[in-house]
């Protein structure tokens, strides 16, 4: 389905909103859960930054569940000059000789897969994003910027990383990917487990090692900046995670893991951003109101 303005603008990033998950933890569909005081998603305010920030196409990648939701209450709220088109993750868009084991399924396949979903229409740089994340407006200026300095260098990709510290839960402890830096770039991304403050000093486990981490770290948060030579890794490596997993019926296909693939193959660079604004993103329901009084404070003044 597309929806809005088709006509191209010079080569500017389309924007993919990962928004496919099953929201099991949160207890229902929260990439549709609307803000208390704004009367919007999460997903439509990343939507409209992005906009603000040159964007003119997006790309919504959903499940079947919150389809006409997205049809009728979300897309209509969006900025008409957009192009939107909408997606659908589908737990058999696998090679066909994997259809038996799509057919032991129950939740989608992961971030990589969804990323897949849109593959059709990346065929120019994307800002990838998940729909329940909120990452504020600066990000997205920050990689459109890259991408008009990168002249269309394929093995050139971006994200935008948070300080650490401003990615935390009042609600405990959190797990984050840290990211490890040379130079400016991505070298690799270390998953952290249970970060949480501890009086004054952030502790987590890391590698199995309880960890003192500095406030600055930066944390991957999902915002990429990629090109279309990442797909073609992105499909190579799904089949060969079919391959390899015994038991794939729980197991998820992560962007994540196929970027650090492109990094470690000297396959694509990546230059990482230090974000202006604060992160915010809710997991569990408890969580909305509070995100809710934040959001309000950014939004309203």
């Amino acid at each position: 389905m597309v929806v809005g303005n088709t006509r191209k603008k010079g080569h500017l990033p389309l924007l993919v909103v990962l928004a496919g998950g099953l929201g099991s933890r949160f207890g229902g569909n929260k990439q549709i859960a609307e803000i208390p005081g704004l009367g919007r998603s999460i997903m439509e305010l990343s939507i409209i930054d992005a906009h603000n920030a040159g964007i003119s196409e997006v790309v919504l990648v959903i499940n079947a569940a919150i389809k006409p939701i997205v049809q009728t209450h979300i897309v209509p709220r969006l900025p008409q000059s957009l192009t939107i088109h909408l997606v659908e993750q589908c737990i058999t868009d696998v090679p066909t000789q994997y259809l038996e084991l799509a057919d032991k399924r129950k939740k989608p396949w992961g971030t990589g897969h969804a990323l897949l979903a849109a593959r059709a229409y990346i065929t120019k740089p994307a800002i990838v994003i998940t729909a329940d994340d909120y990452y504020g407006p600066q990000a997205y200026h920050q990689l459109v910027a890259h991408f008009a300095n990168t002249c269309g260098d394929e093995q050139h990709m971006a994200m935008v990383g948070y300080p650490i510290g401003l990615t935390l839960s009042n609600q405990g402890g959190v797990n984050r990917g840290l990211c490890k830096l040379d130079q400016g770039s991505l070298s690799s991304v270390v998953e952290c487990l249970n970060i949480s403050k501890q009086g004054s000093i952030l502790i987590g486990e890391c590698a199995g090692q309880v960890t003192e981490i500095s406030k600055s770290t930066l944390a991957s948060m999902t915002f990429w900046g990629i090109t279309p030579i990442l797909m073609m890794h992105l499909a190579d490596g799904f089949s060969r995670f079919l391959d390899i997993h015994d038991n794939v019926v729980k197991k998820e296909y992560y962007l994540p893991d196929c970027i650090q693939a492109c990094i470690s193959s000297n396959q694509a660079h990546v230059t990482v951003y230090s974000a202006m604004d604060h992160w915010y993103g809710i997991t569990f329901k408890e969580e909305l109101d509070t995100v809710a009084g934040k959001l309000n404070e950014l939004r309203q003044g």
